[in-house]
């Protein structure tokens, strides 16, 4: 387990870096000032960004082929600790959109990318659905007070994201409102689909064996939809910034023996050693590949969202029937 010492080493240069790039940003904001946005609404042509690869293809869905919505954080990247190049920040200042998930997943990048896009609407796709609470007999993360933001596990929460983009794609380009209405009817037709088919995997699970542990608290609203029970995660928050004592991995290898969850899921960008550790201990399987904060490639297992669901549902269901 890292040393004290170096975890408040890396917070310190975190920040440094965090102010190193605020101070490029003042300096960016000043000379694209007088650029202005690059989108020809006359034309029906919105230039969107949005902040992770699966917001990018929920919003291209309602898009449809009427303009591209790109992604600021490179697919296989975790969102949590992603910083912005100043090419990044300059496609955000020069957006007229700029989408993000909201509730706190981009953290310090939502200020970046803010104050990088002075002129940009920015578009918070989670707007209006509420913070979960805690399940009873679910540990609370460090930090409870801070919302869990990763609404987007449950598909019927993304039915809010798909409302809000079409919303705002409508308010920025009134001549394609009927465009984006008839796409984002047929998008929410496609979740539906999706919350009946990962509702059906489920069932196969025993209910005594649907208990998660995750590597850090991302699969709330997942378990609340399907009927999961929290066991615990091996970093206590929300976010993969923060390192367990050992008191908190003694406290969860106890709860993972008593019990009796047959698997720990781990983030493909994580490192998965703490895990592996509890895993060893107990006698239970880790699994090191899911997907839900990026998609992949066209050629990979989850180039769409949709995609990304039905693959980290299949590796679920498949560790614990």
């Amino acid at each position: 387990m890292p040393a004290r010492t170096s975890d408040a080493t890396t917070s310190r240069a975190r920040w440094a870096s965090h102010l190193m790039l605020l101070a490029l940003l003042t300096c960016l904001a000043t000379t694209l000032a007088a650029c202005g946005s690059g989108a020809d609404t006359s034309s029906g042509s919105l230039s969107v960004v949005a902040s992770t690869s699966w917001l990018a293809d929920i919003s291209q869905n309602v898009a449809g082929d009427r303009f591209t919505v790109s992604s600021v954080i490179p697919l296989d990247t975790d969102p949590h600790g992603f910083e912005p190049t100043p090419s990044d920040l300059t496609r955000v200042a020069r957006a007229d959109l700029l989408l993000i998930n909201g509730g706190g997943l981009e953290g310090t990048l939502e200020e970046a990318l803010r104050n990088a896009g002075a002129d940009t609407t920015v578009v918070v796709a989670s707007d209006g659905l509420a913070p979960r609470t805690l399940q009873a007999g679910e540990p609370s993360p460090e930090h409870s007070g801070e919302p869990d933001p990763h609404y987007w596990l449950d598909p019927v929460s993304v039915k809010t994201y798909v409302e809000n983009i079409r919303d705002a794609f409508s308010a920025a380009d009134p001549p394609g409102a009927d465009i984006y209405e008839a796409n984002a009817a047929a998008y929410l037709a496609k979740l539906d689909a999706l919350d009946r088919w990962v509702r059906q995997q489920v069932e196969t699970v025993p209910v005594v064996d649907r208990k998660l542990i995750m590597n850090h608290a991302s699969h709330g609203y997942f378990a609340d939809r399907y009927g999961f029970q929290i066991v615990g995660t091996v970093i206590p928050g929300v976010g993969t910034t923060e390192s367990p004592t050992a008191q908190q991995l003694g406290e969860l290898t106890a709860a993972v023996r008593a019990r009796g969850a047959k698997a720990i899921f781990v983030e493909i960008d994580e490192n998965p050693r703490l895990a592996e550790q509890i895993a060893a201990e107990t006698g239970t399987t880790v699994v090191t590949d899911l997907l839900d904060h990026s998609l992949t490639p066209a050629d990979g297992d989850a180039p769409t969202y949709i995609d990304m669901m039905k693959y980290d549902t299949r590796r679920i269901v498949e560790a614990l029937k």
